[in-house]
């Protein structure tokens, strides 16, 4: 019951964010049910939900991908393009961009999970550098290309349009994020569940246990997979549209860095990664560009106006000092990150 009661209790106070004028100094901009503050909050929980579905991929089933970020690309094209080039209602886009989320990850992971180890993660990233290209390339000008596509307003539901309904696009992501960790928790508890964490424990066991490694991890990829679309679908509502950087590489890695940060295979862990890795990242860069860094002496200035560069050095901390990440900060210690990140690509 109190595993229940908790998570419900959070639940209900972030829903009621918007509702209080609380101002957190140093923390947010403004107070926190202000339009700019709201939308952070909404990003830091859609990035997330997604480090969870990525952590269902590493740190349950052991299958270490560098191509998670085509999969939210899907959702964040597809819905952009439907509306805005095709003219598609906004339902029949959301429709067709669940079944895409659905057929792409089946059909590709049938594919790479043919290999394991290193080679899976090459062949991944392989998929996921092809998107990339795509994105990049624009073909029939529907992408963009470089310069990203904007949504059309006029195909979405009045209620999550406009500054003011800003409110509502946070509460379909506080949404999605309680959905991604609902059904990732069912998932990995169910027997199937059992299975991945067979398979990243010893998946030659398994094999021996007359179980088919491959159909289980599969299973695993395209439920990740769907669940990341489904996060860039409400990616594009956030943000009004699609830039091609959430199709790079560099995106993916981003989303392991979170896992790592939170702690793999944890209830709670690539949430938390993922939420106070994207709000890092966002006021780090206001305040490398505000006064008191600015005042600083040249030596510690430079590094402190790079935010990349501090991210890195945190990164590096916490590696360092809690190895099982922020989840399992002064609990019982577990098979290290960077240990089952080496264990991962020797399969």
């Amino acid at each position: 019951m109190k595993r229940v009661a908790i998570p419900a209790g959070i639940l209900v106070l972030l829903a009621l964010v918007p509702q209080f004028a609380l101002d957190i100094p140093y923390v947010f901009n403004g107070a926190i049910n202000t339009p700019g503050t709201l939308q952070l909050l909404a990003l830091c929980l859609v990035f997330g939900g997604l480090a969870v579905t990525y952590d269902l991929l590493f740190g349950f089933t052991g299958l270490l991908s560098f191509g998670h970020a085509l999969y939210f690309a899907v959702g964040v094209y597809l819905v952009a393009i439907a509306i805005t080039k095709w003219h598609w209602g906004f339902w029949v886009a959301l429709a067709f961009t669940a079944l895409v989320g659905l057929i792409v990850p089946l059909v590709l992971g049938a594919v790479s999970l043919r290999v394991g180890g290193i080679a899976f993660a090459m062949v991944t990233l392989a998929f996921a550098q092809a998107g990339s290209i795509l994105a990049f390339k624009n073909p029939y000008g529907w992408t963009g290309g470089e310069e990203g596509l904007g949504a059309d307003y006029t195909k979405l539901p009045a209620g999550l349009v406009g500054i003011f309904n800003t409110k509502h696009l946070y509460w379909i992501a506080l949404g999605y994020v309680a959905c991604v960790v609902a059904i990732v928790q069912w998932a990995v508890n169910s027997s199937p569940g059992h299975v991945w964490q067979a398979i990243r424990e010893n998946e030659l066991r398994v094999e021996v246990l007359g179980l088919r490694p491959y159909t289980y991890k599969l299973m695993s990829f395209v439920l990740a997979s769907f669940l990341a679309t489904a996060g860039g679908v409400v990616y594009v509502l956030l943000l009004g549209g699609a830039t091609p950087e959430v199709t790079s590489a560099n995106f993916t890695l981003t989303l392991l860095v979170m896992v790592v940060i939170g702690g793999t295979g944890t209830r709670w862990g690539a949430l938390l990664g993922g939420v106070l890795y994207t709000w890092a990242n966002e006021r780090l860069g206001d305040a490398s560009s505000s006064h008191a860094v600015s005042s600083l002496p040249s030596l510690l200035r430079t590094p402190l106006q790079q935010p990349l560069f501090v991210l890195g050095v945190l990164f590096i901390l916490v590696v360092f000092f809690v190895p099982g990440g922020l989840a399992r900060f002064g609990g019982v210690r577990r098979p290290r990150t960077l240990q089952r990140l080496q264990e991962a690509m020797q399969r």
